[in-house]
């Protein structure tokens, strides 16, 4: 069902509140949901009240429930010295004391080898964590530390490192370009030629890898959605780790989006015409491909990714990350962008990660505000000009800060609590996002390269004046004044004397800045305010006496049965009779039109099963990393293939019976490691007749589980009438992230025409 939000007018209540000493009037309501008020100087959510006594103290009555392993504190006081840091005055005590604990969080995360602590709980640097956060605010509150940081995540052979993710990380997940707009961004800040110079062959190689690994025909990129790496969180159950490989997710094309955009850039600057002209191409490529494959008119806003097998189909779930992004990085022009701001679900407690959730899996990624994640989507609605989803975005921020007197992972979004499967304090990307939507939105801090933009977003609730003393910029120390509200600038002053709102980079010394808002009303946008909803359960389908059978699922008003990606019928049996051959899938539809996830394709189609030319039964490799559990078994000829750094290319010939587009994969062990950590997933090139055409992905199937054979990606493939060759062969492109184990066992290949 739907709630009404209060925002942008006060509370209806009797009387004056005193919580903890402060007087809070019913006039002066900043945001407020059907879950939480923040009126004044305190967050107020049912029983539970969190206020600032002082500009370095908050105080909560929140308290755990009841068994849940982790405590919740109950105050937070200042710790650290934060005089070196940009000093905020805002007359809203809460306000200040939330930036103050960002700020305080922030100089716990810097460890003694000045490299960024992920959080609390969570030691080391990460590749995504540190690089969201650069990008948030550490290029500029930690430049030293933010470069330290991302140096640790450049490996051997000079490439970015993807340290997480399913199926023994790269390719499976391949999102660790984010990295070089992380890197990008301490350029802007700093202005070091040499941080630039060094970073340049990292990104341009990484990318070069990438385009040969990840990117799709249709120049969407391969791999698991950005940040959400815990495959039962986001996929259906069914999928597996290849399966995730070969989708196709918003959030990920994105960042490989932006990523060639900052290699144009760094290229053109570097005088590398030919390279920043190709990292355009390629830019533009993944931009239209985005646009043409996953915006979803019905809904208004992108759909998250493409999955299935021979016949991807999209899942139409919200994600919020994605769809910020999309927004911040100019892959939706304005128009799209303000009815993403406007249809993005958003709960009383704010944006999900995803939309709909999944209602068997706990919360984690799924059911879940990550507030990192709502920092993107604040700074997304701001430039947007959407009023109000900026306002609800950063109170699904100071909420918890406040409530949980820290800087916590993640939360339930059916009640805003901490109980998830995993919770750290002090969690650096989400401090980054604190810290951020104060200079980034309300101050409008933007940073160029030849200098800082200044375009402030000031909602009218938080139009008080405000300032900002000792913030750094290169060479200049900067007071930043601001009153007013609206999104455009009445009078912009430097050291008293009307100038433009851009700062060159070579401005020094200590200087004053003066920015009156025009106090204009921004353009009424809405909010697609909605309960949080759970979708149907995924049926379990298969093919028996040419039927297509699946289980009954609850609550389930009717289901849609699927043929190569294409709806054709609408039933509330369970069972479908089959004409034709293809892919078949079925997806189950509530009451109130929600989805589930489409079954695991079955299909009823010819396969051409070819053997490969192998007789072994025992290891010859020494790069296995697991001996079996128990003899190899399982395989369907005399033998197996296996391929390490060292084996030769592997050549199969192969009858075709007819002209058309071939669905080819390979039957694959790799027991290297187990599904969710590691990073030994074997890559190779599939070639054909002398010519490479895509990657093949044989993620790790579970540690020393060798008899454990299942499915590579699809490669599609043209071939005409007639014989063959089909080559599995080792590149440059194809080393993952192991660098020392590449390994898996082939079984067979196995062709399916389906055009």
């Amino acid at each position: 069902m739907n709630f009404q939000s209060t925002i942008f007018r006060a509370l209806s209540l009797a009387a004056v509140i005193f919580v903890g000493g402060l007087a809070a009037s019913a006039d002066d309501a900043i945001i407020s949901t059907e879950a939480y008020t923040w009126q004044g100087d305190t967050i107020i959510q049912g029983e539970y009240r969190a206020w600032a006594p002082s500009d370095e103290r908050i105080v909560s009555t929140y308290h755990a429930q009841p068994g849940y392993y982790m405590g919740i504190k109950s105050e937070w006081n200042r710790k650290n010295d934060l005089s070196s840091y940009p000093a905020l005055e805002t007359p809203n005590r809460l306000h200040k004391a939330i930036y103050n604990l960002g700020l305080d969080e922030m100089v716990n995360a810097v460890e003694p080898d000045t490299t960024l602590r992920t959080g609390a709980a969570w030691g080391g640097v990460w590749t995504r964590d540190v690089s969201y956060s650069i990008i948030l605010s550490m290029a500029y509150m930690q430049p030293e530390a933010s470069k330290v940081s991302l140096m640790k995540k450049v490996n051997a052979a000079g490439r970015i490192i993807q340290d997480t993710g399913s199926g023994g990380a790269w390719p499976v997940s391949s999102d660790r370009m984010i990295w070089a707009v992380a890197a990008y961004e301490i350029y802007k800040v700093t202005g070091d030629r040499e941080w630039l110079e060094y970073i340049y062959p990292i990104i341009k190689n990484s990318l070069f890898d990438d385009v040969k690994v990840v990117v799709g025909d249709n120049s969407l990129v391969y791999g698991e959605t950005s940040f959400i790496d815990w495959r039962e969180q986001s996929y259906p159950r069914w999928m597996q780790t290849a399966d995730i490989y070969q989708s196709q997710a918003l959030g990920t094309s994105v960042v490989h989006a932006q990523a060639w955009k900052v290699l144009s850039e760094i290229a053109a600057g570097l005088g590398d015409r030919s390279v920043a002209d190709y990292a355009l191409e390629q830019h533009n490529h993944i931009v239209a491909a985005i646009n043409r494959e996953l915006w979803m008119p019905d809904k208004g806003y992108y759909a998250m990714y493409n999955y299935g097998r021979e016949f991807p189909i999209i899942n139409p779930r919200a994600e919020t990350l994605g769809e910020s992004l999309a927004i911040i990085y100019g892959v939706a022009d304005h128009k799209r962008a303000q009815l993403i701001t406007e249809n993005n679900p958003t709960t009383p407690f704010g944006a999900a990660i995803f939309f709909p959730q999944i209602a068997d899996i706990p919360p984690y990624h799924n059911n879940a505000l990550w507030p990192w994640v709502a920092a993107y989507w604040a700074i997304a609605n701001a430039q947007a000009g959407n009023e109000e989803g900026t306002l609800e975005a950063i109170g699904s921020i100071f909420r918890p800060a406040a409530l949980f007197a820290t800087n916590k992972e993640n939360f339930v979004l059916d009640n805003g609590d901490i109980a998830t499967q995993l919770n750290s304090s002090n969690m650096l990307w989400c401090l980054a996002g604190n810290i951020a939507v104060t200079h980034r939105i309300l101050f409008g801090i933007r940073f160029e390269t030849d200098g800082l933009s200044f375009a402030p977003f000031v909602p009218e609730t938080l139009g008080a004046k405000r300032s900002l003393t000792g913030f750094t910029y290169r060479n200049a120390v900067l007071d930043i004044n601001i009153s007013g509200y609206g999104d455009k600038i009445r009078s912009f002053k430097l050291n008293g004397k009307d100038h433009k709102p851009f700062l060159p980079a070579d401005i020094k010394g200590r200087n004053t800045i003066d920015i009156v808002m025009a106090d204009n009303a921004i353009a009424p946008l809405k909010v697609n305010r909605t309960a949080n909803v759970k979708a149907p359960l995924t049926p379990i389908a298969w093919i028996a006496d040419g039927r297509l059978t699946w289980n009954p699922i609850e609550y389930i008003n009717r289901y849609v049965v699927l043929r190569d990606g294409r709806r054709i019928a609408e039933t509330r049996e369970t069972s479908f009779g089959l004409t034709e051959p293809g892919e078949y899938q079925v997806i189950g539809v509530a009451d109130d039109g929600t989805e589930s996830f489409a079954s695991e394709p079955r299909s009823n189609a010819e396969v051409i099963k070819v053997q490969m030319p192998g007789e072994s039964t025992r290891f010859v490799s020494a790069e296995r990393s697991y001996e079996p559990t128990s003899p190899v078994s399982g395989y369907s000829g005399d033998g197996f293939v296996e391929i390490d750094h060292k084996s030769d290319d592997v050549d199969i010939a192969v009858d075709v019976p007819a002209d058309g587009v071939y669905a080819v994969s390979l039957i694959y062990a790799n027991g290297n490691g187990p599904v969710n950590t590691e990073n030994k997933c074997a890559v190779r090139t599939l070639a054909v007749d002398g010519d490479d055409v895509a990657a093949v992905v044989m993620p790790q199937r579970g540690e020393g589980k060798w008899s454990d054979w299942g499915r590579s990606n699809i490669v599609r493939v043209p071939l005409t009438a007639g014989r063959h060759r089909l080559s599995i062969v080792f590149r440059p492109s194809n080393e993952n992230m192991n660098l020392a184990t590449n390994h898996a066992l082939i079984d067979r290949v196995e062709l399916v025409r389906i055009k």
